[in-house]
């Protein structure tokens, strides 16, 4: 079984914006929710270090916080917590092969853009993805599918004439 760093934490009601903030944050790592208050990730140097540094900025913001190193008790528990992650991935996967394949089929200008934005996201998605869905190559490949039907022309650049 897998370890996993979890933290706990609680933040006063008011003022609002560092637990808008923290809650940013935490979606932006990929976290699982397992409670109110409480969230965790596969343990990794990496993992483990970015929910210090929440730890310490909720504990700035006058909260309460504790970083824990913990084990599911059985593997039908980590089951489902990989298979929510990875559910969560699939559907913001799902999103850009959508976006990708209506830009395609649209033909439209700035497609290039749209197609660089997408890949900005997929690399974005993938700094939290732990455990890959197969929507992961499908995204991918749309993308990819994207950029290569770009024209030069959807790259927005006015080219002007020199007398």
């Amino acid at each position: 079984m897998v370890q996993w760093v979890m933290l706990c934490y609680r933040l006063p009601r008011e003022p609002s914006t560092p637990r808008i903030t923290l809650w940013r944050k935490l979606k932006r790592l990929g976290v699982a929710q397992l409670a109110d208050g409480l969230v965790t990730l596969p343990a990794d140097a990496r993992t483990r270090e970015q929910l210090e540094w929440i730890a310490d900025e909720v504990l700035e913001a006058g909260g309460e916080a504790s970083i824990w190193l913990a084990r599911p008790a059985s593997a039908t528990q980590e089951r489902e917590l990989a298979a929510r992650m990875a559910a969560a991935r699939a559907a913001e996967y799902d999103a850009v092969t959508a976006e990708a394949r209506t830009a395609s089929a649209a033909g439209a200008r700035g497609a290039r853009r749209t197609g660089e934005r997408l890949r900005s996201e997929l690399h974005r998605i993938g700094r939290r993805d732990f455990f890959p869905p197969p929507q992961r190559d499908t995204a991918h490949a749309a993308v990819r599918a994207l950029l290569a039907d770009a024209t030069p022309q959807d790259a927005d650049i006015d080219v002007q004439e020199v007398p």
